[in-house]
């Protein structure tokens, strides 16, 4: 099993990282640069997450392996050989090999290869890349030379702040520069900017998590919820029509103003190509037309301005077709959220839904999830499940937040996490180990990446789940990773006491820990900014548990959900209304389908019979024809007028039935001849080209 466990990770790592970029992004439309960098970025953070655990048991079972090769068997002992050289002499226990041991000198190299591809993606070519994701360019160079522009400023500031630890270095009497404390400072300014925001997306998501799961147990939260959001997705959706409309508008202008001939045709045709259809089709190309333009001196837009409408043209229609997706997704939500409440009351323990879903289920689901099933699970397991899993998790939120308080005390451990771990390791049980290490860092993972999942930076940074997520903000969520998971492992490792500068302790560090190189260099910020600002956390929890930064947001405008708010009561009174809409105008369509089909099944065979009677009829008339030479003419006009007759009762029939009194319409389509000949009286043509009626009392004559 040596290296096997690695590779098992790697490949599970790899088809995860996949799932869940194909959740949010697009593989057709966009870019493939955006979704491999995008891919990679995800990938090498959630390998180091997965990885780490192993790299933990290894490093336990290498110090077992030391102290035993360290130390000598007791006398009078009858312990020889190699048990004796496996065996500790501060331990009672034999130290054997974990099933997912992974040997000497691969795990160093597989840290560093990992580490640097992570920041040099963070660093260097993310922010490239969505500079030039976001260009409005209509050629490679000038997307190019628009992303080094627009970076300039973001390179030059990190050259400032590695200037200033440089020169800290070197003004420091006691230091001397070298390559690995060069190394080690760069590694130094990277986790202290990830560790600031580490810690701020930490606090709101111990809090906001198990908060969440709380509430959702609720009855009637998450549905007036739903109809929060619903009334803002409303407001933002109309925005978004109005904003593409008006883009649409200068599209037109310039698509009206320059003409096939013109040099900065094909920057026109670009940006049509990225219009939406509908756009497409009404404003055309005007390909006939050609202007001479030496001769006229008209004012024509710049390839500048070009360049800005494109741009503009790709935001808009993102934008529109992201609210377009939410609405619908959200209308779903809110209509099974109803059939949850309503079915909450139900005697029969049958889920009933209103809407039947557009999608074919799987017999497989549809066999083992029935409707006693999902009555079952939506309205009485469901709850208790939530609040069951959000005491969990609130017990995982407080044990984090007693640790990072505490994890540098080493005399008494107070750490609960350095508590659980050196237990397990007195008695080398590397699978409580493993599964101790995965679930705590996983858990810090889940708090870390489900903030950065949820937050909204306006509308520039937004991950959308359908595939609606633009290229800029999964650029930018890689960028966040990258930048946030290796102050995260190494956060965990000093709550475990696995990192040597936190423990103090002379003990061989983790593969992981060896590459960040000795924070000795840096003592301030490995002895006051990595030991005492997380201790901050506690203060965002406390915040995020008041909702300060909501209530914060709603007075400047921002609004938020809080049930105690008055604005939060008109927005979901509103957007119930907007559902209760929605609702009737889907219940119309089914009903009008179902009116359809009924008609259908009702009076597809009498049509049939008709349309066969019809060309039985053709065809006797144009036998008769061949022997009548003397009438051709006017039983050509008959036999034209009977059959126009029959289109028309033909159209009757297929007609959707409308709700009159019985008294005024009778249920049989063919109506009698008289009563067709007053309401469709027959037609004869003129040599005028006019088709005129025979009868000249008619009552519509005048009509």
């Amino acid at each position: 099993m040596s290296g096997a466990a690695l590779g098992l990770e790697i490949v599970f790592v790899f088809f995860l990282a996949l799932f869940l970029l194909h959740r949010y992004g697009d593989f057709k439309k966009q870019h493939r640069l955006v979704i491999v960098g995008t891919l990679l970025a995800w990938y090498l953070c959630f390998l180091i997450v997965f990885i780490l655990p192993l790299d933990v048991s290894t490093t336990i079972y290498n110090r077992c392996k030391h102290a035993a090769a360290n130390s000598s068997p007791p006398e009078n002992s009858n312990i020889t050989g190699l048990y004796a050289a496996a065996t500790p002499v501060p331990s009672q226990y034999p130290c054997f090999m974990p099933w997912s041991y992974i040997p000497d000198g691969i795990m160093p190299i597989f840290w560093r290869v990992v580490y640097w591809t992570s920041q040099f993606l963070t660093w260097i070519l993310l922010p490239f890349m969505q500079s030039y994701a976001r260009s409005g360019g209509f050629s490679i160079t000038g997307k190019i030379k628009t992303a080094l522009i627009e970076n300039a400023i973001y390179y030059g500031t990190y050259l400032l702040i590695f200037g200033a630890f440089l020169i800290y270095v070197a003004v420091n009497p006691h230091l001397h520069l070298e390559w690995n404390q060069l190394q080690t400072i760069g590694i130094a300014a990277a986790n202290t900017w990830g560790l600031f925001l580490l810690v701020l997306l930490l606090g709101y998501g111990l809090v906001e998590i198990p908060r969440s799961y709380w509430n959702g147990a609720k009855r009637g939260y998450l549905l007036m919820k739903t109809y929060f959001k619903a009334a803002k997705l409303m407001t933002e959706k109309a925005d978004a029509e109005e904003t593409l409309e008006d883009v649409m508008e200068e599209v037109r202008k310039v698509n009206e103003s320059i003409k096939y001939n013109h040099p900065l045709r094909k920057c026109v045709d670009t940006i049509l190509k990225k219009c939406p259809t509908e756009y497409q089709e009404k404003m055309g190309r005007n390909m006939d037309d050609y202007e001479d333009f030496d001769e006229k001196h008209n004012t024509y837009p710049s390839e500048k301005s070009l360049v800005k409408l494109h741009k503009q043209v790709i935001y808009s229609v993102q934008r529109h077709r992201r609210t377009q997706v939410q609405w619908r997704i959200l209308l779903e939500q809110a209509f099974y959220l109803e059939d949850v409440a309503k079915n909450e009351t139900s005697a029969t323990r049958q889920f009933v839904h209103t809407f039947q879903s557009p999608e074919p289920e799987n017999k497989f689901i549809q066999y083992f999830y029935n409707p006693t099933v999902e009555w079952y699970w939506e309205c009485l397991l469901r709850p208790w499940f939530y609040r069951i899993l959000a005491m969990v998790l609130s017990v995982f939120s407080v044990i984090v937040v007693w640790s990072e308080c505490t994890f540098f005390s080493t005399t008494p451990v107070l750490s609960l996490f350095a508590v659980f771990i050196q237990l397990a390791e007195k008695t080398y049980n590397y699978i409580y180990i493993e599964i101790a290490c995965f679930l705590s860092i996983f858990f810090l993972s889940i708090c870390v990446y489900s903030t950065v999942f949820r937050i909204r930076v306006f509308n520039y940074y937004y991950l959308a789940s359908h595939h609606q997520t633009d290229a800029y903000s999964l650029l930018f969520s890689g960028m966040l990773f990258c930048r946030l998971t290796p102050p995260l492992c190494l956060n965990f490792l000093g709550l475990t006491h696995m990192d040597s500068s936190i423990s103090h302790q002379n003990t061989q560090p983790t593969a992981y820990t060896s590459i960040m190189g000795s924070m000795k260099v840096l003592s301030f910020i490995a002895d006051g900014f990595y030991i005492y600002y997380p201790m901050l956390v506690v203060i965002l929890c406390i915040a995020t548990y008041f909702s300060l930064g909501t209530r914060c947001l709603n007075l400047l405008g921002f609004q938020q959900f809080m049930g105690d708010n008055d604005m939060t009561s008109d927005l979901v009174d509103e957007g119930k209304e907007l559902i209760r809409r929605e609702k009737r105008k889907r219940q119309r369509q089914e009903e009008g389908e179902n009116r359809r089909r009924e008609w259908k099944e009702r009076y597809g065979h009498s049509r049939e019979d008709s349309t066969r009677n019809r060309n039985v009829h053709v065809d006797s008339k144009e036998s008769s024809l061949s022997d009548l030479s003397t009438t051709r003419s006017a039983s050509k006009y008959t036999r034209a007028n009977n059959r126009t007759e029959r289109d028309r009762i033909e159209l009757l029939q297929d007609v959707e039935p409308l709700d009159f009194n019985a008294e005024t319409f009778t249920d049989d389509p063919l109506e009698s001849k008289s009563e067709r000949s007053f309401l469709y009286p027959p037609f004869r043509y003129q040599p005028g080209g006019r088709y005129l009626s025979m009868s000249q009392t008619g009552i519509f004559d005048d009509v």
